[in-house]
């Protein structure tokens, strides 16, 4: 019998994590069905395929799931009115998530994000069993905590919520790369210097994602050492200790200007990954190589 790659779905996949998970599962050699709005604007690759539309489009949902044996949602419109975050998260995922459910898709990874957690100062490190921020903190983790308590009553799917912090890595529509910079440019250079500043390179997030998607990770029914079949099971994951000293600092002298160190209160934790890693995922970007990255993109353009 011909061995048949697996077929995985990556909505938002013309965004800095959708196109790095593309390539993360091309390079597994996996057949990517690469979902966007805008033709012509998925990555062009061996083995993706681009289908345009809107994911929250039940007939768009269940023709992109059908025969597929793993979903990748990437898509939040973070900074985007309440409504619309409201709207394509809370509302729309789980639309694709129970097309992928009656499609008998074997995995569903939702990219979520570590901000749903609560960090204020005092906390400590955090785990997946750490507080969550409460209804009113904000639209973004408002919305991204709502969005992952809906994908979790969508029973009778395997589903993953991988929880990065600030992603960073080189791209025009990168927040940390690109846009955070700009703000700091032009005035927003305030912070606290031993503030933690947690964070994780793309290329590792989408590492840590692609493998999941694939079944590289098995299922069991303890999450410390895999999704949990059937049922919901969140991810933290994350690169070595950081603080705003080290970012802000990096943006800052690479843009020739000062920062303005503050002393407020604030959060000096981790984010632990001992779940990441037992699942047998490590980060391969250390610290200094995405600094190193970022100061390149402000100081040349790229």
């Amino acid at each position: 019998m011909p061995h048949t790659s697996p077929v995985v779905v990556v909505t938002g996949a013309n965004g800095l994590v959708g196109s790095a998970v593309c390539r993360a599962l091309v390079e597994r050699s996996a057949q990517v069905r690469a979902v966007v709005r805008r033709a012509g604007s998925a990555p062009v690759l061996a083995g993706v395929t681009e289908h345009v539309g809107d994911f929250a489009d039940g007939s768009v949902a269940s023709a992109v799931t059908r025969g597929a044996d793993a979903v990748v949602s990437t898509v939040h419109p973070m900074g985007s009115p309440r409504e619309v975050q409201h709207r394509v998260g809370v509302e729309g995922t789980p639309v694709l998530a129970r097309a992928a459910r009656d499609a008998g898709v074997a995995r569903f990874v939702h990219v979520s994000t570590a901000g749903v957690h609560d960090r204020s100062a005092g906390v400590g490190d955090i785990a997946e069993d750490g507080a969550l921020l409460p209804q009113g903190s904000g639209a973004y983790p408002d919305t991204k905590n709502a969005t992952d308590a809906a994908l979790a009553q969508v029973g009778g799917l395997t589903t993953v919520l991988v929880r990065p912090p600030a992603i960073i890595g080189a791209g025009d529509t990168s927040v940390w790369n690109t846009l955070r910079p700009r703000e700091i440019r032009d005035g927003d250079r305030r912070a606290n210097p031993a503030q933690t500043w947690a964070w994780v390179h793309v290329e590792d997030l989408a590492a840590l994602i692609a493998d999941v998607a694939m079944g590289a990770v098995a299922t069991t029914d303890d999450p410390e050492r895999g999704p949990v079949a059937g049922s919901t099971t969140p991810v933290l994951v994350a690169g070595e200790r950081a603080t705003w000293r080290d970012y802000l600092g990096t943006v800052t002298d690479a843009l020739g200007i000062e920062p303005e160190w503050t002393d407020e209160p604030v959060w000096t934790g981790q984010l632990l990954t001992h779940r990441a890693r037992g699942w047998g995922w490590a980060p391969r970007v250390g610290l200094a190589q995405a600094l190193d990255e970022l100061r390149r993109g402000l100081t040349t353009g790229a």
